[in-house]
């Protein structure tokens, strides 16, 4: 089957819904507004679906939005997890490959996770259902774009198959809940900030309320609702009476969030489906977490969700096994921070250049964090000892101290053992990267770095 065409002609959820009625092995590929979407479906059931924009930000929120039902998935597994599937070392691993022969890195992710009996296949089943549902629901809203269905010789080592039909009538219902809140709310990515910095009023969860006017600063509705263990349809309930009346503001996506369609007005009436489909069982536990629940608790309920199979998946997958680490470091002057009351955590940033010290603050400082900027690497041992940080930012190349050798003398301090170390760094190599492992890195933001992708950082070591 090769086929092509425009969602001009044919509407994302009608070719989803044709092709649930074909048998073939198949990869559709969309792109709308420089997002490629990849839906893989094998005899009418979706294997798996992504887009382009931040799959690991995507994988690690379900992640940790599930991670009471997936215990052996810690924070540190989680960062392993990018630092195999999310580098360069990745990309090395597999130029050698057939474009239409690589399974896509997130997915490859997930079968390592079952390799490494970090999860078993049906808590992997649970994943990929609620990460396939938020591509499909982000799909369903594309206006214009082209699409291509391709004979896939590429066959994905199979973990579950869902049911295509069911997945649209999931996503279907929540656009409409989210609909309720059109116009001031466009989409899940947009930014909430507290207009006025004070605690919201009048709420029966008074000790969630800090911690929310503390995340409110710059993280996405979809972000936030994962920081306070909340479903964000019902955050954005919660929330949506001081978006009203201006009590709070609502900013737009950071890129690259801001290339995903935004929610319209209306959407094309829910498909028929037959009474035999939707009284299949075809799962035995799914999580779901329920949309119409009181705001700012968390509920989880058990439902069959369109998963028709499960199987065993091959214990080969094309990544290496090796754990590899991004790391930079250096010391510096302490300098005055930007500090304002109220601050949730506290963050070292270590550079002898001022030009990247200045761009840290000022992209923290409307932020909840306490930010010290040192600039002499050969006193900023002992500047963190005395400020205990949270976290560390560390210059690998600075005048007076090896980076590496700044953050092994951290390391060896008990009181930092477990403190996130992030290498910020202009060198991209894998020799770099190992080093970095091998001295105890936590993390590697490599220069120039956005705004966005430091918050990435902090939210993925710190919260």
């Amino acid at each position: 089957m090769n086929h092509s065409g425009t969602f001009a002609a044919l509407r994302p959820q009608h070719l989803l819904r044709q092709l649930s009625s074909c048998l073939d092995t198949t990869c559709l590929q969309a792109v709308s507004n420089i997002v490629t979407w990849s839906i893989y479906l094998e005899n009418g059931t979706i294997t798996y679906a992504t887009h382009s924009v931040e799959p690991f930000d995507r994988l690690e929120r379900h992640l940790r939005r599930l991670s009471q039902q997936f215990p052996l998935i810690t924070p540190q597994v989680r960062v392993q997890l990018r630092l195999l599937f999310e580098t360069d070392l990745y990309n090395q691993i597999n130029e050698q490959q057939p474009a239409d022969a690589i399974s896509p890195q997130d997915y490859q992710a997930i079968q390592w996770l079952i390799n490494q009996k970090y999860l078993d296949i049906q808590q992997a089943t649970i994943l990929i259902q609620e990460l396939v549902k938020e591509v499909i629901e982000a799909f369903l809203l594309i206006s214009t774009g082209n699409y291509e269905l391709s004979d896939s010789s590429q066959k994905l080592p199979e973990i579950c198959r869902l049911d295509t039909a069911k997945v649209i009538e999931r996503c279907h219902k929540r656009l409409q809940n989210w609909q309720t809140y059109l116009p001031k709310i466009t989409s899940p990515h947009q930014r909430p900030y507290l207009l006025l910095n004070h605690t919201i009023p009048g709420r029966d969860s008074p000790e969630l309320q800090p911690t929310l006017t503390y995340w409110m600063k710059g993280f996405s509705l979809r972000h936030l609702a994962v920081i306070m263990n909340q479903d964000e349809i019902q955050l954005a309930q919660y929330l949506y009476p001081y978006i009203v009346t201006g009590e709070i503001i609502l900013h737009e996506p950071d890129p690259p969030f801001d290339q995903l369609p935004k929610m319209v007005a209306a959407l094309t009436e829910t498909p028929e489906y037959t009474t035999a489909l939707l009284e299949k069982k075809l799962v035995d536990t799914v999580v779901e977490l329920s949309s119409n629940a009181a705001p700012i608790t968390p509920i989880v309920e058990i439902e069959n969700v369109a998963i028709v199979k499960r199987s065993q998946i091959s214990t080969s997958t094309t990544a290496t096994n090796k754990e590899l680490n991004n790391t930079n470091s250096t010391s510096e002057r302490v300098t005055p921070a930007t500090i304002t009351p109220e601050k949730l955590y506290k963050i070292v940033s270590v550079d002898d250049s001022p030009t990247i010290l200045k761009e840290i603050s000022y992209f923290l400082e409307t932020e909840n964090f306490t930010v010290i900027a040192i600039n002499d690497p050969l006193k900023a041992a002992m500047s963190i000892i005395r400020h205990k940080p949270d976290l560390i930012l560390l210059d690998l190349n600075m005048a007076g101290i090896d980076g590496y050798e700044l953050c092994r003398i951290i390391r060896n301090n008990s009181m930092f053992k477990n403190t996130p170390i992030i290498f910020v760094t202009g060198y991209k190599g894998i020799v770099d990267k190992v080093k970095a492992r091998l001295v105890g890195a936590s993390g590697y933001l490599t220069k120039p770095f956005t705004r966005a992708e430091l918050l990435k950082m902090v939210f993925m070591h710190l919260t």
